[in-house]
């Protein structure tokens, strides 16, 4: 089973989602944010398959309006799934489970390939 998290209203999980439900035969479940939060058991799967430091996305909007003390105490996994669980949308995304394994961003070519 394929599970995509993310944000409904963001432009990668949405170019995801279209991706996803134009594959014939494919099927997938969707994982709100907003709604349902961060799952606090998968946040650490997540760090560990793919490093912390790719989970928290520091180029997004939400990190950028970050105060500077509240960035710099981002030093490792604990103190990233803390913010992360406080401000799910500092998280990359999507973040897609693939059965066994986990990817974070969109990629056409690469999902392509895995499928």
């Amino acid at each position: 089973m394929i599970t995509v998290y993310g944000i409904p209203n963001c432009d990668s999980v949405k170019r995801a989602r279209t991706w996803l439900q134009e594959q014939p035969g494919l099927t997938f479940e969707f994982h709100d944010f907003k709604k349902a939060g961060v799952p606090a058991d998968q946040l650490p799967l997540w760090m560990a398959a793919l490093g912390w430091d790719k989970v928290i996305n520091r180029a997004g909007t939400t990190w950028r309006k970050l105060d500077d003390a509240t960035k710099a105490a981002v030093v490792d996994a604990p103190s990233a799934a803390a913010l992360m669980q406080l401000q799910p949308s500092v998280i990359k995304r999507p973040v897609v489970e693939w059965g066994h394994d986990t990817t974070v961003g969109f990629d056409a070519e690469a999902w392509s390939a895995r499928i």
